[in-house]
């Protein structure tokens, strides 16, 4: 079956064509992806209603090209997929009444994707995996761990009781005037500084549970900051450095203990950590958590980075895996500014 996937949750307009064969293997037939990081540079972050415009502008072209690239006319799709939520609601609603559209026009099933739904499938599109595995998510909306068991069937183990972790990165980023985006900037930065000049706290390293908080680092980082003004370059590179080793102690103390539950609760099972979101592409941060799996018996997956961002193929992918077992929403489907993996309506309606 061929699906043609809309993401329009954030800044990025995107859609793509994905084949899915009676074996669950999937192919990639295209992938557009439009990035907004210059209409919202200027404003250092993304602007939700500027964002919603530009989804608006550029969406139709972009999905005529995923169709032209993969060589796919979209009356020859088997169905519409696109992120529902959870998102910026004006984007959301961009991406969700194209697809309405589409599939009323061209007689085809809509599934309405769950954006976090789409991140915790990639790995199956990239590597094959089998359920159960464990995945961290981490990036600009959202920090958790989720045992993925099967399409719909979530457990989150925790998530962040504040700022998600590409947020406290773009935070910090802005503070030090780095431009955006925040995360590689930071990250590049990082590289010449020395990680023990600041002493940055480690939040919630010492509990017993899988949550996450950034928000009283970075306002650590703000404080360091306005001592150490008039900051030099240096100054600004110790900070990132030392922002960057606290985030990566408290990810990687946090996958030990995920993987240890992991082990406890699935003893028959190979642990496998899946790592998705935009956060993926820090190196620190990837090596730690390379060590950790290595150290846990675990295999570490880190879907190629275009993919650990947002994209369409991950929503076709998505919408395919549904498909596939015979899901599909109504033309009546809500958009969602806030729909968790472990909510009641992510189960699968046929029981499979």
């Amino acid at each position: 079956m061929r699906l043609l996937g809309i993401e329009t949750s954030c800044d990025e307009t995107a859609a793509a064509i994905v084949e899915r064969d009676a074996g669950g293997r999937g192919a990639i037939l295209s992938n557009v992806v439009r990035s907004q990081l210059t209409e919202h540079a200027p404003f250092g972050g993304v602007v939700p209603e500027l964002a919603a415009r530009a989804h608006v502008s550029h969406l139709d072209r972009i999905v005529a090209r995923a169709s032209a690239d993969a060589g796919v006319p979209l009356a020859d799709l088997d169905g519409i997929a696109a992120t529902a939520g959870p998102g910026l609601i004006g984007g959301v609603l961009v991406g969700l009444t194209t697809a309405k559209a589409l599939a009323a026009a061209l007689g085809k099933p809509l599934i309405a994707v769950n954006h976090l739904e789409a991140h915790a499938l990639t790995a199956r599109l990239t590597d094959g995996l089998a359920f159960p595995y464990l995945l961290l998510l981490v990036s600009g909306g959202h920090s958790q761990f989720v045992l993925v068991r099967g399409v719909g069937d979530y457990a989150r183990w925790g998530g962040t009781i504040d700022d998600a972790l590409g947020e406290a990165f773009d935070k910090v980023a802005k503070l030090l005037g780095l431009g955006v985006p925040g995360g590689p900037e930071v990250e590049r930065l990082a590289r010449t500084g020395d990680p023990a000049r600041f002493r940055l706290p480690r939040p919630l390293i010492r509990d017993e549970g899988l949550d996450f908080s950034f928000s009283g680092l970075k306002t650590a980082v703000r404080l360091a900051a306005e001592q150490a003004a008039p900051l030099t370059q240096q100054d600004a590179a110790d900070l990132c450095a030392s922002f960057q080793a606290a985030v990566g102690e408290v990810v990687t103390s946090r996958a030990r203990r995920a993987l240890g539950r992991f082990r406890a609760d699935l003893p028959q099972q190979e642990p496998v950590l899946v790592v998705a979101g935009g956060v993926a592409a820090n190196q620190a941060i990837g090596a730690g958590l390379r060590a950790v799996a290595a150290e846990a018996g675990a295999r570490l997956v880190v879907p190629p980075l275009p993919l650990c961002t947002d994209n369409g193929v991950m929503v076709a992918w998505a919408g395919a895996e549904r498909l596939a077992l015979g899901e599909s929403d109504g033309l009546d489907s809500a958009a969602k500014a806030r729909w968790p993996l472990d909510s009641p309506d992510m189960g699968l309606r046929h029981g499979h």
